[in-house]
């Protein structure tokens, strides 16, 4: 939906009433940040507040689909808040009174704050916005050479500066802390655009050499700063870091990757993360990240074993090591043209059936996943595709967990399944992540470790049926 200026001030007006309203009986509510509103169309019963990807509360719909948090000793910074399977940044201050109203069906475009703390909160999502419709403008100013494309994107960022100059003057009671915040709103997922204008330009043109790139063309980076541990997952800054951290490795010579990232590559980016991320634990999520990705992305049993053994020398969260030993034993415990070992999964009427009796005959794309690392509403939107673009193949969900017995109400339950305790599938399911094997109609592996998010997927899919 899109908002008009008048949407905007009319619930802006209503959404300022109703706090007043809620809050007007609250002896020194000046002690207090409040933190509420409203969702049209809720997809859960709650809101999750988060600060530093910590949980704050948990704030529940009550009947009319309101919510209302007050905090004591509240920090000034960047908090998130969760409805469902999607989020959105907010800056507060103590003694804030902030309230939201959004419709789920349209999160972020019908996203309005109001109250005290909105200005600088309404002009974060303006921001956000901006940044998704000029993804078209970028498609398009990708493709002109570098001294034209650098001319367009100062363009632009003079008008981000100008934005700006105009709301620090308009408020100019904003704090420091909020200003930097804002300033890498605006500009840093520019800068990062920059960064991926090489790749993003030969990709553009289909070619296999970098254009030839001037050091001036990179001057922002003076004025930009890598190492922000508390900003590292606020997506304006840490999309830029990534962008950068690729181009810094492309600059060490390697030429453009169009499918998947070699072993060579993947080494010299973990060496780079390390070399230029000075705080730890940001530096073992880029790590891991950076290693389970590129895996991923190959979507195949194919493993460059040089390439976790560089992760896991250059890490130094024994968690993860203890992850990736797990996928690793998990990828060689199921073997290419081989029958698959059976198993026993169990319906969502509680019977218990063998695997290789499920697939037998069919060519057959056996996805296991443990909503903590998958969304339900993304393994429906990628199934319900997959299945209409191949439907010679018959696609089986198998949840890992079996403790709870919600099946996925948008994909046909007579495809879906779930793991015992007793399961064989555990032991090559160690790590937890999700994994696809393919099967041929004989009981043949032809994938051991595929990814449904991966376009290397397709070929493998395209020779099953």
């Amino acid at each position: 939906m899109k908002l008009t200026m008048k949407n905007i001030i009319l619930k802006t007006i209503l959404l300022t009433f109703s706090l007043f309203l809620m809050l007007a009986c609250e002896g020194k509510k000046e002690e207090f940040t409040y933190f509420g509103g409203k969702i049209i169309n809720p997809k859960t019963d709650n809101v999750i507040l988060y600060y530093q990807e910590k949980p704050i509360d948990t704030l529940y719909l009550d009947s009319n689909n309101k919510f209302m948090g007050s905090f004591t000793d509240m920090k000034e910074g960047l908090y998130y808040f969760i409805h469902g399977i999607e989020n959105q940044y907010m800056y507060l201050e103590p003694k804030d009174s902030l309230m939201i109203r959004l419709n789920s069906w349209d999160f972020d475009e019908s996203l309005v704050f109001a109250g005290k703390g909105a200005d600088r909160n309404n002009m974060l999502i303006d921001c956000f916005l901006a940044y998704e419709k000029e993804r078209s403008f970028f498609y398009d100013t990708y493709t002109k050479n570098p001294k034209d494309f650098k001319e367009k994107v100062d363009s632009l960022l003079d008008t981000k500066m100008e934005t700006y100059e105009n709301f620090v003057l308009n408020y100019p009671e904003e704090t420091e802390g909020y200003k930097q915040i804002l300033k890498i709103a605006l500009t840093y997922p520019t800068y990062g655009r920059i960064e991926r204008y090489p790749i993003a330009h030969v990709k553009a043109h289909k070619k296999n050499e970098f254009p030839e790139i001037e050091q001036s063309f990179y001057e922002f980076r003076g004025e930009v700063a890598h190492n922000h541990s508390d900003l590292m997952y606020y997506p304006p800054y840490s999309n830029y870091v990534r962008n950068y951290l690729y181009n810094q490795t492309y600059a060490l010579g390697h030429k453009p990757m169009h499918d998947h990232y070699s072993s060579k590559f993947t080494n010299d980016l973990l060496a780079t993360i390390h070399k230029s991320i000075e705080c730890e634990t940001t530096r073992n999520a880029f790590l891991k990240q950076t290693v389970i990705s590129h895996f991923f992305n190959k979507s195949s049993c194919e493993l460059n074993q040089d390439t976790f053994d560089t992760f896991l020398s250059l890490t130094s969260n024994d968690k993860d090591k203890e992850l990736i030993n797990n996928l690793l034993s998990d990828t060689k415990s199921v073997h290419e043209n081989k029958k698959l070992t059976d198993f026993q999964v169990t319906d969502y009427n509680g019977a218990s059936h063998s695997i290789n009796k499920v697939i037998k005959g069919k060519n057959s794309f056996l996805f296991f996943w443990n909503p903590e690392y998958v969304s339900e509403s993304y393994i429906t939107s990628r199934i319900n595709y997959l299945t209409k673009t191949y439907p010679e193949i018959q696609f089986i969900e198998i949840k890992m967990n079996g403790q709870s017995r919600k099946h996925i109400r948008a994909i046909d339950i007579k495809h879906q399944f779930y793991l015992n305790k007793e399961s064989a599938a555990h032991s090559f399911l160690t790590s937890k992540l999700p994994r696809a094997i393919l099967v041929d109609k004989k009981g043949k592996v032809q994938n051991c470790y595929a990814s449904i998010s991966s376009n290397n997927l397709k070929p493998y899919l395209a020779n099953l049926q």
